[in-house]
């Protein structure tokens, strides 16, 4: 449940789907979460860190740790059915 409990919180999937290509600096990652507040994304990318699913490389961009990749492509299959889903109801 823990790990449900942090990728529940707002904009974690987010920035999970937004680091999948590679680092990114904060403010790019901002403007591509949609201007969230610059305080809530700095919250959760230090929670994410804490957790060891990104880190910063020596620009201060942000990417994905192993275990984040690891955690990334996990979701794929969620994203799939997704898809399909989508493609139901339309």
């Amino acid at each position: 449940m823990a790990a449900l409990d942090l990728l529940g919180r707002r904009w974690m999937l987010r920035i999970l789907w937004e680091l999948r290509d590679g680092p990114v600096g904060f403010r790019d990652l901002r403007t591509r979460c949609d201007q969230a507040s610059p305080t809530v994304l700095n919250t959760r990318l230090t929670e994410l860190k804490e957790t060891g699913i990104v880190t910063q490389n020596e620009t201060r961009a942000y990417l994905l740790t192993s275990l984040g990749r690891e955690l990334y492509e996990s979701l794929e299959p969620l994203q799939r059915w997704a898809n399909h889903w989508a493609a139901e109801i339309e």
